[in-house]
């Protein structure tokens, strides 16, 4: 498969590179790094914010190819801790040169899966003890999702083709309820407000998070967010 630098490409690059970065400097990450596939185009895409040293070798090495990180976290629906990785040849072989470049062995991948077989991937490093790891990632993994989700959705958007297919169809009852959830309230507050009950609101909710190919009901809103079907609350 093709190997794509998001960077090098016109329009979304740059942004994707700065939204990386406000990860790193908002959250308290050394790194951060995207990595994605696409059936539609038949490409690996990525874009991270790794020495340019490291980002280079690990493209002329291959290690895309058996990176374990990526080959776990793509078989997963659930964010992988790097601590549950098989300490494999492939492991040992990629780490080792990280560790030339400064780059920790802890982190964490967030997959997400779009609509049309899309996978995306936002992985994070920190070098710091295991109690300040807990407490770092207790902190930020919803954030993280709801971030991993808006930065597939941007890639995705930016190739041609994938902006012909169709966008997923919301009723205007679960738009209604995405959107007053993107506003802060809770599902018995939307309850009240709409006048209904919050098992109903919970319906509108599973259906809405179907359509949307999220997880949970942050991803389905970071995701109506960025598909402009709502707008940040």
């Amino acid at each position: 498969m093709e190997l794509m630098d998001l960077e090098q490409t016109p329009g979304s690059g740059q942004e994707l590179r700065e939204i990386l970065q406000r990860v790193c400097d908002q959250l308290g990450f050394d790194h951060a790094a995207y990595a994605g596939s696409n059936p539609i185009s038949g490409t690996a895409h990525g874009s991270v914010t790794y020495p340019e040293g490291w980002k280079q070798h690990y493209a002329d090495s291959g290690f895309y190819e058996i990176d374990p990180t990526l080959r776990t976290a793509a078989r997963s629906i659930a964010p992988v801790d790097w601590r549950v990785l098989e300490r494999d040849e492939s492991f040992a072989h990629v780490f080792r040169n990280a560790r030339d470049f400064g780059i920790s062995e802890r982190g964490i991948t967030i997959p997400v899966r779009g609509p049309f077989g899309d996978v995306g991937m936002l992985s994070v490093t920190r070098d710091c003890s295991t109690t300040e790891w807990n407490k770092l990632t207790a902190a930020t993994i919803g954030e993280l999702q709801s971030m991993t989700v808006h930065i597939h959705d941007i890639v995705m958007r930016s190739d041609q083709l994938s902006k012909l297919l169709r966008q997923p169809s919301l009723s205007s009852r679960e738009r209604e309820i995405l959107q007053w959830i993107a506003a802060g309230k809770t599902q018995q507050d939307v309850g009240d407000i709409l006048g209904i009950s919050h098992r109903t609101v919970e319906v509108h909710l599973r259906s809405a998070r179907e359509k949307l190919y999220a997880l949970t009901t942050p991803q389905a809103v970071a995701r109506a967010i960025g598909m402009r079907l709502i707008y940040a609350g």
